[in-house]
């Protein structure tokens, strides 16, 4: 609990600091909406998940959790993730009109082990234009097609209140 408010404390210091476009809204039935810059995305903690590619090559891609900034927002994880709230989803949406849905289950430690990235580096570069600046990256799809390129906001969809 200590470590959460730890980077929930960092990362609305980094919000409210916010310099340059917004690259990433978080937003729908949550207590803390995020609007998040690139230099925010950056300053946070990033990890990386190896994808396998269809020409059999891998990839590498860095980036922020999405579980991550789903906690920011104050979204129902780990113990709140009961009864109604597991009801509840998210839609990925990109600037292309491509979109994708994810159940909170999908993305909660407790219910999956799967590690979803708000990737803003591919092969240790930022990403390419056709790409970003944010891709959604699903590291254990099969075929890849619920990573999405150019990210540009996810909602939080409560069914049940």
């Amino acid at each position: 609990m200590k470590l959460q408010l730890c980077i929930f404390a960092f990362t609305l210091a980094v919000v409210s600091a916010q310099t340059g476009p917004v690259v990433l809204t978080v937003s729908g039935d949550l207590p803390m909406p995020l609007k998040l810059t690139a230099q925010d995305i950056a300053k946070m903690p990033h990890q990386s998940i190896t994808v396998d590619e269809p020409d059999g090559s891998k990839t590498t891609y860095e980036g922020v959790p999405l579980l991550q900034v789903l906690q920011l927002a104050g979204a129902p994880l780990g113990g709140q993730l009961r009864k109604q709230a597991l009801a509840s989803y998210l839609l990925a949406k990109a600037k292309d009109g491509y979109q994708v849905v994810f159940t909170l289950a999908e993305l909660d430690p407790d219910f999956a082990d799967e590690t979803i990235l708000l990737a803003d580096k591919r092969n240790g570069a930022a990403l390419p234009a056709n790409q970003g600046p944010l891709r959604l990256e699903v590291g254990q799809d099969k075929v890849g097609a619920r990573s999405v390129r150019l990210l540009e906001s996810i909602e939080f969809v409560r069914l049940q209140k």
